[in-house]
């Protein structure tokens, strides 16, 4: 795992604390605001990949998969000439918030962010991205947001 400069951040979420319910699927599933820095040399584009390794399936659940991100420092500017959604776990190209099964416990949403030494192609799956970029990996860091219900 490459951990060197690349930071994630968000003005919306608290590390390791409860995400806001507006970012949640019952409270409104507003998208959260990240900002990177710290990005590497070298880097051609960033992948977002939003997921809770802590839902009841053996993959977990990935909420939001973005790719085509310019590989600059600031917010994340999804409206950016090329930005993709690939799909999340319901197979929708889309934002799902979080939305944990009623008292299953407390998930861990792990918002990461990859920056890629090459552009990736098409929208692949998260599975298929990490199977197929992993070695395209300069650096990847994450940040990580709680809720339960």
């Amino acid at each position: 795992m490459h951990l060197a400069d690349l930071a994630v951040a968000s003005p919306d979420l608290t590390p390791l604390a409860r995400i806001p319910d507006r970012y949640t699927v019952d409270g409104g599933n507003d998208v959260p605001r990240i900002r990177v820095s710290g990005v590497p040399e070298g880097a051609v584009e960033l992948a977002l990949i939003m997921h809770d390794p802590d839902a009841p399936r053996p993959e977990g659940f990935t909420h939001w998969v973005v790719y085509g991100l310019p590989a600059v420092e600031g917010e994340i500017d999804l409206d950016a000439r090329g930005v993709r959604l690939g799909p999340n776990s319901r197979g929708e190209s889309a934002y799902m918030g979080p939305r944990p099964p009623h008292g299953h416990g407390e998930h861990h949403y792990y918002f990461w962010v990859y920056a890629l030494d090459t552009a990736v192609e098409g929208t692949p799956t998260r599975e298929e991205f990490i199977t197929r970029y992993g070695a395209s990996v300069l650096e990847q860091n994450r940040l990580v947001g709680t809720f339960s219900r």
